[in-house]
């Protein structure tokens, strides 16, 4: 009995030092290694709680990229659409100003100006957000339109896209309040019917009106962990004053409700006139609110969206830019891929012409590219990494070969 209590025990577990792997002594007691692991996880777990309380992170005009800047930056990666790259240059650059401008005592405020960005598929539109992303000083996410429907219903909730943008900003909400969120397939919330509310929209004009609380700007509660899964979970308040949205879409079709808006004046020679100077070939530039809400949009959403910018159809020079010129071109991406077999790829000048040659044909934008491209590439990335070859030159003859087996084959499936 008397051995037990002379033997040194851990002041906090309580266990004898033969328990445990080692005892550090203090002035008044012991702590064991466990304990003192413990006891540092604890410290650090609160350290890292009180840096993500601390605020958001301060911005210095002087260290912000100037629209300039900017839009030299999206240059390295997206091939043309200068009027694009202008407006989302300029609205980022005032989104950091507003947020600077916070801090002044004046009475003038500066409102947000959320952008909607038009253009068909494969010209862009989620490359352009995607590598806005990497200059940015503030939370950004990308999320998508198509999942969304109304609170209720199977599907995610509005609420959904702020709960991103925290996850981002790692749960820092002063911090995610001056994030941006780029909205993506903003057109597949159209209004499904011509008539308003005859029967319940969920996944359309149901989800256009929930969205309005956010481009606006007010306090939302957001689910930390997602909405329906969790219902006993703890909200989040989140002011969405500051965060700028930027939308996307295709609007597939829209091009039509552009041409009819154009020839309604068909009475009187001026309108003739005006008539014969249209662009038939990229109607997108003549793209004006009323369009949108043609398609399908509910007025309230375009006035809350004011820029309205749009990205052209890709001609064959700006495809065949893209294939070899950006930085993360497609092109590059292959031979970077061979190089890391320790393989030399290389490509005959006329197979590039063929490839957007084909891209035309396609109709289906950047993205047609990559997937001619892969089909060329299919079999000898199956075969080189297997053969002790140090180069390997993709020819003509080679890519048209693979393209029309590869045509053949699928006529033979359907």
């Amino acid at each position: 009995m008397a051995d037990s209590k002379t033997k040194k025990r851990c002041s906090f577990c309580g266990r004898s030092e033969n328990e445990v792997g080692f005892l550090i002594t203090g002035m008044n007691g012991y702590i064991c290694d466990s304990c003192a692991t413990q006891a540092y996880e604890i410290t650090q777990e609160a350290l890292g709680e009180g840096k993500k309380s601390t605020g958001a992170t301060k911005l210095n005009l002087k260290e912000l990229p100037k629209p300039v800047e900017i839009k030299k930056f999206l240059d390295q990666y997206v091939i043309g659409q200068d009027d694009a790259k202008r407006f989302l240059s300029v609205s980022v650059y005032n989104h950091y100003k507003r947020l600077l401008q916070k801090d002044s005592g004046d009475d003038v405020e500066i409102e947000k100006s959320n952008i909607i960005m038009v253009g068909s598929t494969g010209t862009g539109k989620t490359l352009l957000a995607r590598t806005i992303a990497k200059l940015l000083h503030v939370p950004f996410t990308i999320v998508d339109a198509t999942v969304l429907t109304e609170a209720g219903y199977v599907g995610e909730d509005i609420e959904s896209i702020l709960t991103r943008l925290l996850q981002v900003a790692d749960y820092n909400v002063p911090e995610a309040e001056q994030g941006i969120v780029f909205i993506d397939e903003i057109d597949k919330i159209a209004r499904k019917g011509d008539n308003p509310s005859i029967t319940r929209d969920v996944s359309g004009e149901g989800v256009q009106q929930g969205l309005l609380k956010l481009l606006e700007g007010s306090v939302v509660n957001v689910p930390p962990q997602g909405g329906r899964k969790h219902p006993d979970q703890k909200m989040i308040p989140v002011n969405t004053k500051n965060i700028l949205f930027i939308c996307g879409g295709a609007f597939d079709g829209i091009e039509k409700k552009i041409a009819q808006r154009l020839n309604t004046h068909v009475v009187g020679y001026t309108a003739s006139q005006k008539t014969a100077t249209v662009d038939k070939n990229n109607m997108m530039q003549y793209i004006a609110p009323q369009d949108l809400k043609s398609f399908g949009l509910i007025p309230e959403i375009i006035g809350r969206l004011p820029v309205l910018t749009y990205l052209n159809p890709l001609d064959r020079d700006a495809l065949r830019a893209i294939l070899t010129e950006p930085k993360n071109s497609i092109i590059k991406q292959y031979i970077k891929l061979f190089e890391m077999d320790g393989i030399k790829l290389t490509f005959e000048d006329d197979v590039f012409e063929y490839i957007v040659d084909k891209a035309v044909e396609y109709k289906l934008g950047a993205r047609g590219l990559r997937s001619i491209v892969e089909t060329i590439m299919m079999d000898v990335m199956f075969e080189i990494p297997s053969e002790n070859k140090k180069e390997y030159k993709v020819t003509l003859d080679y890519a048209k070969m693979q393209l029309e087996k590869a045509n053949m084959a699928r006529l033979q499936t359907a």
